[in-house]
């Protein structure tokens, strides 16, 4: 059975390796994966920190001597996909680096940096040599379920509750993880927590006399309105194709719940299902009535954000990690300028404005066999030092809780104040998908923006991949 496991997993990376993103939430890693840095410069830092770990000092000169001599010794392996002048890149270097000098000077660690788009076949390969580091970068979703299934990870839940900080990982972000692998227990550590919504051009609403919509039906009617004073109520970078599932995907979480998708990836439900349909007709339909402009599918995402900022249109579907292009002072509508509002609703009952799609970008995850006593020690440290280190040196929440008070950015204070009100996490579109199914839906998403599928023709492309993948 694992023969069987470890095949697909090597099947799946020759997919994976091929596709933007990496299978991630898609647009979000571009900007944080794309100055990583080679394997000859991580091979630089880990002799520097080899050598601080044997002589007792950092790097810096200071004494390590507070550190516990008497911990076990250990040479830890990271790959990475995250350079050290990135967010993500600084978490996990600073924090293992703070561990190395505060707490264990025997701990000797090597990043080795691998990029983004080849990382799904870089771990297949460590997989079928049986040779995992200790920590590793990954993919949430289906390709971390085949580790999963192969008994490759460390379950991170069960060895937080053995160390007695269980409680240092954000609710949220815990039912996200365990939502995505469908599991009862997480297997990986957040590296960051994204909201998806609609970003807005406030004085572009104000001057069209147009309010945040609160439901679905609300939504069409601005849209509508909009339109008729020639304003493009919408830009979407249906070039990435990603962009327009999302949107398909929000109209499934409101009317279907936010399990409809688990339910349709494990055979429960149909993705013929009439209510997939319509949210596949509600973005056929706002493609057809001209929200998203002219030539939907040839706008990339970054185009359809600047748009929004600067006035050309009045909306915009995107995840938190839109933040760094808000706040940047290249924004000509002013961090003011933009608010944010999460996906309307169409049937409380159903899905409450308290129920939003999020996402983790890529996690961290822990080599099983090399799993031992002191990387217990530094995943102890790990997770109760990441929330206070985010929040004071980056003034932001990678899903970890926090204590110190951080500067955040207004627009930042709603992504906070978002997270913080969430009752449950809903996936992206394509999350729980096998390759050969997220190949379908994002491929004939474009066809059915063009009007050239049917809402009904697109959703039996879906079940037709996932049907012929079992």
């Amino acid at each position: 059975m694992k023969k069987r496991i470890l095949a697909a997993i090597l099947s799946a990376a020759m997919v994976m390796g091929a596709l933007a993103g990496c299978g991630s939430s898609s647009g979000e890693t571009s900007k944080e994966t794309q100055n990583a840095g080679t394997t000859a410069d991580s091979a630089a830092d880990s002799k520097t920190d080899t050598d601080a770990a044997a002589t007792g000092n950092n790097e810096d000169g200071n004494d390590t001597a507070s550190a516990d001599s008497d911990k076990p010794a250990k040479k830890f392996k990271i790959l990475s996909i995250w350079a050290e002048d990135t967010k993500e890149g600084k978490l996990l270097y600073n924090l293992t680096k703070q561990y190395q000098e505060e707490v264990n000077p025997n701990f000797e660690f090597e990043f080795e940096l691998v990029s983004a788009n080849d990382l799904t076949t870089k771990v297949a390969t460590l997989v079928a040599s049986n040779d995992l580091p200790d920590a590793f970068a990954y993919v949430a979703g289906q390709p971390l379920t085949e580790l999963i299934n192969a008994d490759k990870v460390v379950n991170i839940s069960e060895q937080l509750e053995k160390l007695g900080v269980s409680d240092q990982i954000e609710e949220g972000a815990v039912t996200l993880l365990k939502g995505l692998s469908n599991t009862d227990s997480i297997y990986d550590l957040p590296l960051g927590l994204n909201i998806e919504g609609f970003w807005y051009n406030k004085k572009v609403f104000e001057d069209a006399g147009v309010e945040v919509p609160k439901t679905w039906d609300d939504l069409i009617k601005v849209c509508d309105t909009l339109k008729e004073k020639g304003v493009q109520p919408m830009s979407i970078g249906g070039s990435e194709k990603w962009p327009l599932s999302r949107l398909v995907n929000a109209y499934v979480i409101r009317t279907m719940g936010v399990d409809a998708l688990t339910k349709a990836t494990s055979g429960e439900i149909s993705f013929t299902d009439p209510k997939f349909a319509e949210a596949a007709k509600q973005v056929s339909d706002m493609a057809s009535k001209g929200y998203f402009g002219e030539g939907v599918t040839t706008v990339d995402q970054t185009t359809a954000g600047n748009m929004m900022l600067a006035g050309e249109s009045a909306m915009c579907y995107n995840g938190s990690w839109f933040t760094e292009d808000i706040t940047s002072e290249n924004n000509p509508a002013g961090e003011e300028g933009i608010g944010y509002f999460s996906i309307p609703v169409v049937d409380e009952s159903v899905s409450p404005i308290t129920e939003v799609p999020m996402n983790c970008g890529n996690i961290l995850a822990l080599s099983k066999d090399k799993y031992d006593d002191a990387t217990a020690d530094w995943l102890k440290y790990f997770v109760e030092h990441a929330g206070d280190y985010a929040m004071k040196e980056m003034g932001s929440v990678k899903g970890y809780k926090y204590t110190v008070e951080g500067e955040l950015s207004p627009i930042n204070q709603v992504v906070v104040d978002t997270i913080d009100s969430v009752t449950n996490a809903a996936t992206w579109f394509e999350a729980m998908m096998n390759n050969e199914t997220k190949t379908a839906a994002q491929d004939n998403v474009q066809t059915l923006a063009n009007g050239e599928m049917t809402p009904e023709e697109y959703m039996q492309s879906i079940q037709d991949a996932y049907d012929l993948s079992k």
